[in-house]
């Protein structure tokens, strides 16, 4: 599966401004597992989407509106996942995390790094980090070797 990130539109198959029941649709199509908050059927609310096979999550937030305005991508948990997911072609989750911001910023986007350990793409409104307490591949010194979050959002990651 090839999920590419596309700041200002969405993750695929997610676009921002999309109905709710269109976002359940593709979902279900996917074949993911849907969960959400209790009492929290329907908007507002998040929703957390699982593709089984690899353990690839999308969180999609939808306000008021119930349009969707946010998406967040948690890294796969199956090493050998068939899952790419690209940001301006470049490899999110197998490219080690301090590679892949020098080539963000070679490419001319401007990443700020925040106190919570979270590399920011203002303009982008997109956001990388390592915060999950899952076993993902380290490094020599024992830190996460690879982004496992990202989040696209329509609002400032400021």
């Amino acid at each position: 599966m090839d999920v590419e990130i596309r700041p200002s539109a969405g993750v695929a198959p997610f676009r921002f401004g999309m109905p709710f029941g269109e976002a359940m649709d593709i979902a279900r199509d996917l074949g993911a597992t849907v969960s959400h908050q209790a009492g929290a059927e329907q908007p507002p609310g998040q929703y957390v989407l699982t593709l089984e096979d690899s353990w690839l999550h999308f969180v999609l937030f939808f306000p008021e509106d119930r349009a969707l305005a946010s998406v967040e991508l948690g890294r796969f948990r199956k090493e050998d996942a068939d899952i790419n997911v690209t940001f301006d072609g470049l490899d999110v989750f197998r490219t080690p995390s301090e590679e892949l911001v020098e080539q963000i910023e070679e490419r001319g986007h401007e990443v700020e790094y925040d106190d919570y350990g979270t590399y920011l793409l203002p303009e982008l409104k997109t956001a990388f980090a390592n915060n999950s307490s899952y076993e993902y591949p380290t490094d020599d010194e024992g830190d996460p070797l690879y982004f496992d979050y990202v989040l696209v959002t329509t609002r400032p990651v400021r």
